[in-house]
């Protein structure tokens, strides 16, 4: 007797050939019914057909599924069987509704990068190939369901040879896959120089006249996959030199793509670890530490050991590294300093035709863009920095269930933000510090897209944003708020950070955290930023933190560490002993205006200047001091030069900490032993004592608020990242409490949204 079942499947199957899965695997089963794709990105199933083809059936829905495919759940429900004399997928329906998740962007896979190399195959030197495993997702897509009249390749009718391909059930890799083409159908690539001129290539191949463009020392704009690169020599110091000034950009990091593992292994030291994430399907930017004696220029990362590199991920970066004898090159974002990065010939020519000499354009749109994600090691785990292609949209878990939806802000720099429904949260892509109004508007486009999709409607969702005032993402929540007639939930900045940790791991009750950033608007009106917390998804109470600090001229301090170094010393020593430490070892060229800005500083501290216990300007001012970096020419400089230069060794600064209305760690104390032993150990030792003794310090604090109980430390923030910080928590825990940390998104503020999902149903 036949029996009949309807499946509704959520995850990651849109996109991935989830359908064209199962419709072989009903067939294969002699089972009827259809597959369909329907709104928020899940997919529905109907099959019919006798009981023990129907159980083969359903365990090979979970064992044999597409290697890109990540099935979350299976909601099952018996239905009349109809006598259905066949399997069919259907036409997409979005009016049938289960929440899923939105494909991320996946790296080209072996096999269509070998029909791109095969001199004998359709794809040769094709710069769009895909299939079921691989190729655009998120970044193409205009609607939901994940159907191609819904993603930008609709513009491109497939020809009789990809149609052939697309209707036959034996092809595992096109089958009903919404994104192939060819070079007969797909999209086209063409060079043009900065004023917009088409440029005629040798043999006809744009790509491989770009690959001798550079190789001439040229700098090309080349529009990737989630937007535009800007491609360079990174081995040529004039180039490199030329790029910096061009983008004014005179300090930060670039990133290099390199062709593969051979040609990476040249330019850095790769681990095991480093290998997995390289050529991952996310494909992430990765730092590692550069070689000494390599290839590479001095000027792509300079003041660092470490250079963030990843492989093509797409044909046409690989064809393009092929055709640049080097087989690597600088490949970083191609944006105007502060905005976003550009995803349309529009905007490239209007922004970056003063930075590039060419361009490598092609004609499929770009619908969302996504930068690279950015991942490092902190103590041999790798912790995301940015979390964009290949990683976002993909949902996560949250511990409990919200009473009602959440759209989240996030905070200011680093930004992304959240909708949150029952127990998932759905962080957008990485999208920048939203101090700029470009990009504020990026973070609200991307909330509509999110909250579309996933059918939350502002009026009847939470929204919550940063407690501090003066952010633009703060008043933009309230902006939605008032529009929407919804209620507005501001969170305390540290809060979040610990919260995102507690949301990521699962973790209920209460639980002891440190978070450590460069700023946070504290509950006392001051700057926090260094802090021991006990947090739960209700409430958080400060149990510690580092000592008060004047924050002379506010942002001046950070831009300039040598502000914020003179606070510090001027805690403890008279202001003619300060002045004669910033002349005895020249430290009054971290100011603009010299011995007299020292003087106006000085003052500022005793009089008006704000109050802040972040750990990042700590960092700052023992950069300073140790002579590593004077001055911020991009976010979280000196910290990262700071550990940069750090060297482990024998010297061991001890922990100050004060017992006031909570323990407080001196760090006037810290600064007054690095000064004594300036002379006597070498800047690089007392630099790693330093992030160190920090770190022993803040968990020492929380040792002693340790409840019966407690069994886990959360530790999060942008400073979280920082290994000498995190080696002196966990010296310093030992196996008292376990540390945890983040993993699904960064420790910094682009995962605050995390956070504030969480925290969602919170009224503190």
């Amino acid at each position: 007797m036949k029996e009949a079942i309807e499946l509704t499947i959520t995850g990651i199957v849109q996109g991935v050939g989830f359908r064209p899965f199962i419709y072989r695997i009903a067939v294969a089963n002699g089972l009827a019914g259809q597959v369909k794709n329907i709104g928020g990105s899940a997919v529905s199933v109907v099959v019919e057909g006798e009981k023990d083809d129907l159980q083969r059936f359903l365990n090979q829905v979970t064992e044999l599924k597409p290697p890109a495919a990540f099935i979350e759940s299976i909601q099952r429900k018996t239905v009349p069987p109809t006598g259905r004399g066949r399997f069919e997928i259907l036409e997409s329906d979005a009016a049938y509704h289960s929440p899923s998740m939105i494909p991320a962007d996946i790296a080209i896979c072996n096999d269509c990068l070998a029909e791109v190399l095969d001199p004998t195959s359709r794809w040769h030197k094709y710069a769009f190939n895909s299939c079921a495993v691989c190729g655009p997702r998120f970044s193409v897509i205009e609607d939901i369901p994940y159907d191609r009249k819904n993603t930008s390749m609709a513009d491109f009718e497939l020809c009789p040879s990809c149609t052939a391909e697309y209707g036959d059930p034996s092809d595992i890799r096109r089958f009903h896959v919404q994104g192939i083409s060819c070079p007969h159908c797909g999209p086209s690539v063409w060079l043009e120089d900065n004023r917009g001129l088409k440029v005629k290539a040798k043999a006809r191949d744009p790509i491989e006249e770009a690959g001798r463009l550079l190789s001439r020392g040229k700098i090309i704009g080349v529009k990737g996959l989630g937007g535009f690169h800007i491609a360079a020599s990174a081995s040529d110091d004039a180039v490199v030199s030329l790029l910096r000034r061009r983008k004014d950009r005179p300090e930060k990091p670039f990133a290099v793509m390199a062709l593969n593992l051979r040609v990476a292994s040249r330019l850095a030291v790769i681990s095991s670890a480093a290998r997995t994430l390289l050529t991952s399907r996310e494909r992430p930017i990765v730092l590692v530490d550069i070689k000494g004696g390599g290839p590479l220029s001095g000027g792509v990362a300079p003041g660092l050991k470490q250079l963030g590199l990843f492989l093509p991920y797409t044909a046409l970066h690989h064809l393009l590294l092929m055709a640049f004898p080097e087989h690597f090159a600088i490949m970083t974002s191609g944006n105007p300093a502060g905005e976003p990065m550009c995803i349309d010939e529009k905007c490239a020519k209007e922004k970056l035709s003063n930075c590039v000499d060419y361009f490598l354009m092609h004609d499929r749109r770009i619908i969302n863009r996504v930068d690279d994600s950015v991942v490092r090691f902190t103590l041999g785990r790798p912790t995301l920095l940015r979390r964009g292609r290949g990683y976002a949209p993909k949902w996560i878990d949250l511990p409990r269930r919200l009473s009602r939806p959440a759209i989240c802000f996030g905070a200011m720099l680093q930004n992304a933000g959240a909708v949150a429904f029952g127990n998932k949260a759905v962080l957008t892509q990485y999208i920048g510090d939203t101090d700029e109004y470009f990009t504020s508007l990026e973070l609200e486009r991307y909330l509509r897209l999110l909250s579309k999709n996933y059918r939350v409607d502002p009026h009847e969702a939470n929204v919550v944003c940063d407690l501090h005032p003066s952010y633009p993402s703060t008043a933009m929540a309230r902006e939605w708020s008032r529009q929407h007639d919804a209620s507005l939930i501001e969170v305390q900045h540290h809060w979040a950070h610990i919260a995102s940790v507690m949301a990521e791991k699962g973790l209920e009750g209460e639980i002891l955290g440190i978070a450590v950033d460069g700023t946070g608007y504290g509950a006392d009106g001051n700057i926090w930023g260094g802090e021991v917390l006990r947090s739960s998804f209700r409430t958080f109470t400060r149990l510690g933190h580092l000592s008060y600090q004047p924050l002379p001229g506010g942002d001046l301090a950070s831009t300039y560490p040598s502000r914020m170094l003179a606070a510090i010393l001027s805690g403890f020593l008279e202001d003619d002993e300060v002045k004669k430490v910033f002349r005895s070892r020249g430290l009054t060229r971290g100011l603009p205006r010299g011995e007299k800005e020292l003087e106006v500083v000085l003052l500022q501290c005793k009089t008006k200047a704000v109050m802040t216990s972040s750990l990042g300007r700590v960092f700052d001012a023992a950069s300073a001091l140790l002579g590593v970096c004077m001055s911020r020419t991009y976010e979280g400089e000196p910290a990262i030069k700071l550990e940069a230069s750090s060297v482990e060794g024998k010297c061991l600064l001890e922990p100050a900490i004060r017992q006031e209305e909570v323990p407080v760690l001196d760090t006037a104390a810290l600064f007054g032993e690095i000064l004594a032993l300036m002379d006597e150990r070498p800047a690089s030792e007392l630099a790693y004592a330093a992030q160190y003794s920090l770190g022993r310090g803040l968990a020492s604090i929380a040792l002693t608020k340790a409840k019966r109980g407690d069994t886990t430390l959360a530790v999060s923030g942008g400073a979280a990242v920082n290994s000498p910080f995190m080696k002196g928590v966990r010296d310093s825990v030992g196996d008292r409490l376990q540390v945890v940390t983040n993993d699904l998104v960064p420790p910094g503020d682009g995962g605050i949204a995390l956070g504030q999902a969480a925290l969602a149903d919170s009224r503190n």
